[in-house]
């Protein structure tokens, strides 16, 4: 008694935590639907309409093509039985044109139903692209908790399996009520009733092959839910390890170069045999349930055809039913078999649509909330125009996503054409003040005003270089072709790169050819195509040597004398290319601005302000 007692508390929270895994669940599908399901409705197009009616219309013409096979089975044997030789040749010819209908017919549904499901991925894969890449919510996602790992790996293959396997499904459950209704029909009527004796009594069994085919569907499908309960499970946590092993293999090929300098293949060996070990594990437990599924779905398909001429051989034999009837009755039964079973057939594919359409949702629920966030503007830092600054921070701090203050209080202003340098010890917080001036950091609190119509750009330490040609490198983030060969030639020579000039239209993994520093020149050849007003270079001189900063940064005050340059570096040298400096000094309670003197940052340098 005192053992029940003490493990009752334990219990109620198993089973608490698995209502609320269960809550989970059903909450991540309805959230799929609500938005998958626009493809039929304000957003979506006519055209998913006319799919969906034309694989339906499909759908009822092979059930009547099935009917018509149905019966032919049956009066060809009783052609047979009754050695009617022209009847049989006469059906034999028969069989040709019926043969073609049904292929026809099914090539018809296949065509329509995987046209359907090509739409249907593109229009929510379009959906969840032009979400995730909005307002640098991309980038966001990596810095906030929570279960949306792999984004890549969710729109590439979850989107796949989630608008695949519905269309499949409502297809069969179609298809599979349909056949049910009209072949039970046709059991009903072959098979009659059946009557039995039992000690003495007299049972009758009005439409004995349809009670026959419900009860064995209901064992085969209620085996099926008892022995597979797990497989949702199992499945999702094989794609999850599956995504993390493929990430951490394009980790290792994007940072090639880096690991090869540092002889880490041996570490990343060990860590990528870590995550392989977690697919082999998650597929162990899917092959596990899938064995045992496969037992109700396999001692099904090899009893359904049997068992009905079983069932019909007493009547047979008692010539209450002909040879045609019984092998009509064999194939109806099968056909009801495979209907009422359709959940059995199928629930493997259905548990891994289940783990498909969970992930989906879980990233657009990450995405509904950096979305409530940028709405609310409750904990983000506003942005706007401003007059007279070209750059001007009002009272800003920046967090991190869980509110750990980073700079606090930053309160400054930025004349037009004004150079500041901006310094400070490593980690202070110095990049990600730069993201937050760019806008894709959006945690904290406070102002940043830019000067109307002021183009920002933002020079990192480690520039992008997109796949393509160094031609489309060079221009982006505009397209390859906006800016003619001479011109994108041009600008490489003007900052020394102009032995790449006659490469320009040739495509190469770039990210790997180039090395640091001309990836930090090739940056600098973006500033002099695109022209921007207010320049922020976060180490963007970093990879470079001394000469070749002071050159670049050289060319950057003559070609942008009236550009406001915000630089943040740690080298002495590139005080002189700047008329002044702020510092940003790391506090218990998050960076503090200051001046060189150690004072709050100039306020005085806008002339007519109304500060």
């Amino acid at each position: 008694m005192l053992r029940v007692t003490a493990e009752w508390p334990a219990l109620l929270l198993r089973r608490s935590g698995a209502d609320t895994g269960e809550r989970k669940s059903r909450d991540l599908l309805r959230r799929f639907w609500n938005s998958a399901a626009g493809f039929w409705g304000q957003y979506g197009t006519p055209v998913s309409w006319f799919l969906s009616g034309a694989l339906l219309f499909i759908v009822l013409l092979n059930l009547a093509a099935s009917y018509g096979m149905n019966v032919w089975h049956r009066v060809i044997f009783d052609a047979l039985q009754a050695s009617d030789s022209d009847t049989v040749l006469l059906l034999s010819m028969l069989y040709v044109p019926l043969l073609a209908a049904s292929v026809l017919l099914s090539v018809m549904q296949t065509c329509a139903r995987m046209t359907m499901q090509r739409r249907w991925r593109a229009w929510l894969n379009n959906l969840l692209i032009d979400r995730w890449l909005k307002n640098s919510r991309h980038y966001q996602l990596n810095l906030v908790g929570g279960p949306h790992k792999n984004p890549e790996g969710r729109i590439a293959d979850d989107v796949r399996i989630a608008t695949e396997a519905p269309i499949d499904f409502a297809t069969g459950v179609t298809t599979a009520v349909l056949s049910a209704a009209t072949f039970i029909a046709v059991l009903w009527t072959i098979g009659g009733a059946f009557t039995f004796h039992v000690l003495g009594m007299v049972i009758t069994i009005p439409g004995f092959l349809v009670v026959a085919a419900v009860i064995y569907a209901v064992v085969a499908t209620g085996s099926m839910f008892l022995i597979g309960r797990r497989l949702v499970t199992v499945s999702e946590n094989k794609n999850q390890a599956e995504a993390e092993y493929r990430y951490l293999l394009t980790r290792v090929r994007e940072n090639g170069e880096g690991i090869a300098l540092l002889k880490g293949e041996d570490e990343e060996r060990s860590g990528v045999d870590k995550s392989f070990k977690s697919v082999l594990r998650a597929w162990r437990d899917v092959c596990i349930q899938s064995m045992r599924t496969t037992i109700v779905s396999q001692t099904s398909g090899y009893i359904a055809p049997i068992l009905p001429i079983i069932l019909c051989a007493p009547k047979f034999l008692d010539n209450a039913m002909t040879l045609g009837e019984v092998m009509q009755a064999a194939s109806a039964f099968t056909i009801v078999q495979s209907a009422l079973n359709w959940l059995v057939d199928n629930y493997p594919r259905l548990a891994e649509w289940a783990a498909s359409a969970r992930r989906v949702a879980s990233l657009e629920l990450a995405l509904d909330g950096l979305e409530r966030a940028e709405s609310r503007h409750s904990g983000r830092i506003a942005r706007g125009g401003g007059k007279d600054a070209a750059l001007r921070l009002r009272d800003v701090s920046v967090t991190l996503g869980d509110g750990t203050a980073v700079v606090e209080g930053a309160d400054v202003a930025i004349r037009p054409g004004e150079k500041v340098l901006l310094t400070g010890d490593s980690g202070a917080g110095k990049s990600i003040l730069a993201r937050a001036l760019a806008g894709v950091w959006p945690w904290g609190r406070g102002d940043i005003e830019i000067a109307a119509g002021g183009k920002l750009l933002v020079l990192p330490q480690r520039p992008y270089v997109p796949m393509g040609t160094l031609r489309r490198a060079v221009n982006y983030p505009h397209a390859a072709h906006s800016r003619s060969v001479a011109e994108s030639a041009k600008v490489l020579e003007k900052v020394e790169l102009g032995h790449l000039a006659g490469r320009l239209d040739e495509e190469g993994p770039w990210d790997q050819i180039l090395s640091g520093g001309e990836k930090q020149r090739l940056a600098f050849a973006r500033l002099f195509l695109h022209r921007p007003d207010i320049i922020v270079l976060d180490e963007a001189t970093a990879a470079l040597d001394t000469r070749s900063q002071n050159r670049m940064m050289r060319l950057l005050s003559r070609e942008f004398t009236d550009a406001t340059v915000v630089s943040i570096g740690h080298r002495a040298e590139l005080a002189a290319f700047h008329q002044r400096k702020i510092v940003l000094e790391r506090r218990r309670t998050g960076a503090k601005l200051v001046d060189e003197d150690g004072g709050p940052p100039r306020l005085t340098a806008i002339t007519n302000t109304t500060d």
